[in-house]
């Protein structure tokens, strides 16, 4: 076994979720997408709140170290610009609730060091590399180092992409897919779900306009294997509810490539405050195939990051 299968096997034995299992519950629903301090949000509401939407093991997606500096907005950016706490604070919470929760490592990727720590983590436990949300150009130098890494260890990114505020150059992410065929990455945010419409404006974040088939999203996911799509946030909700006729065809046309994530920070957990809960029934509402419910619920979940 090369050193750095080992040194993960070896950090999984101490870190992994005891929510494997070999087959899913009806019903089941795992969230990709929450994070640790959202907003100032306590650990206690941040556990109801997942019980509240019925959900069954959540990823945790931690902020990156706090420095000042172009690609964090000179510190505006520091903690996913949410008040999110760093790896270690996921790491405690997957440590006192293995059950319900996994995480995924996160560092400012222009720093020196960030490969290195990256590492360290992922060789602790750490189930994959995000929330990845620096003001770079998604193909820059420091993303291409991270994507090595990822490489690597043989785990995911998720991306914030947002035009002219982070992971910049969504035209060009075609050509990151290409040359790490073998990493899987995950799409997020108003960029990524605005581009659905192949009439997108990309100043505009929040799109209402009934959809263009097409879009360059779409093709992503549909011309590359190693491109997924998480549907948290208000992002991901306008995306479903903007044209629910596009949405019904866009979750069946891509149910294997689709990842359930709420990235809500409320405390509530249900109704109009929740937009995760929200988007969980939208989920269920347009979607008639049982099956492809499942696979977006928690089926690809468990495939991609290897729950099950």
């Amino acid at each position: 076994m090369k050193r750095r299968q080992f040194t993960k096997a070896a950090g999984l034995s101490l870190l992994a979720p005891t929510f494997l299992r070999s087959e899913e519950k009806e019903g089941e629903v795992i969230d990709i997408h929450q994070h640790v301090n959202f907003s100032g949000r306590s650990n206690e509401d941040l556990l109801a709140h997942q019980e509240k939407m019925g959900v069954s093991h959540t990823v945790l997606l931690p902020s990156a170290s706090a420095y000042a500096r172009k690609s964090t907005h000179n510190g505006k950016s520091n903690g996913l610009a949410a008040r999110i706490f760093g790896t270690m604070a996921a790491a405690r919470i997957v440590q006192a609730h293995p059950d319900r929760f996994s995480f995924f490592c996160n560092e400012i990727p222009d720093l020196e060091e960030a490969p290195a720590e990256i590492s360290k983590w992922l060789e602790r436990g750490a189930i994959g590399i995000g929330e990845s949300k620096f003001h770079l150009e998604c193909d820059s130098a420091p993303m291409l180092r991270m994507f090595e890494v990822a490489q690597e260890y043989q785990v995911p990114v998720l991306l914030h992409f947002e035009h002219g505020r982070y992971n910049m150059g969504f035209e060009r992410f075609h050509k990151v897919l290409e040359k790490f065929p073998k990493v899987n990455f995950i799409g997020h945010a108003q960029t990524w779900w605005g581009n659905i419409d192949a009439d997108h404006v990309q100043t505009e974040m929040y799109p209402k306009k009934a959809v263009k088939e097409g879009g360059l999203t779409d093709r992503y996911l549909s011309d590359y294997p190693n491109m997924y799509g998480d549907l948290s946030a208000g992002s991901g909700r306008n995306a479903l509810m903007r044209d629910e006729d596009h949405a019904r065809g866009f979750l069946e046309r891509h149910q294997d490539k689709l990842l359930l994530g709420t990235d809500c920070s409320d405390s509530v957990g249900e109704g109009a405050k929740c937009s995760g809960s929200q988007q969980i029934a939208n989920v269920r509402r347009l979607l008639d195939d049982e099956n492809a419910k499942k696979k977006i619920l928690s089926g690809n979940a468990r495939t991609l990051l290897r729950l099950a």
